[in-house]
C-alpha cells in the first residue's frame, strides 16, 4: 500500500483552490476587458460611419461645385 501523506493531500488541495480563485479573478477580468473593448469598437465604428458620411457629402459637393462652376 502506498504511502500516503494527508498534510501532502491538504497542501495540493489548498493550492489548485488558490489557482482557481486566481484563475476565476483573471477570466473575470478578461471578460470586463473584452466588454470595455466591444463598447469602444461599436463607438469607433459610429464615428467612422459618421466621418465616411461627411466625406461623401463633402465629394458631392465638390463634383456639383465642378459641373456648376
Amino acid at each position: 500500500m502506498p504511502n500516503f501523506d494527508i498534510e501532502t493531500l491538504e497542501l495540493q488541495i489548498a493550492e489548485l483552490l488558490r489557482i482557481c480563485q486566481r484563475l476565476r479573478e483573471e477570466n473575470l477580468s478578461l471578460r470586463d476587458r473584452q466588454h470595455r473593448l466591444l463598447r469602444e469598437r461599436a463607438v469607433l465604428l459610429k464615428k467612422h460611419e459618421q466621418v465616411r458620411s461627411r466625406v461623401e457629402s463633402m465629394i458631392a459637393q465638390l463634383k456639383s461645385m465642378e459641373e456648376n462652376p
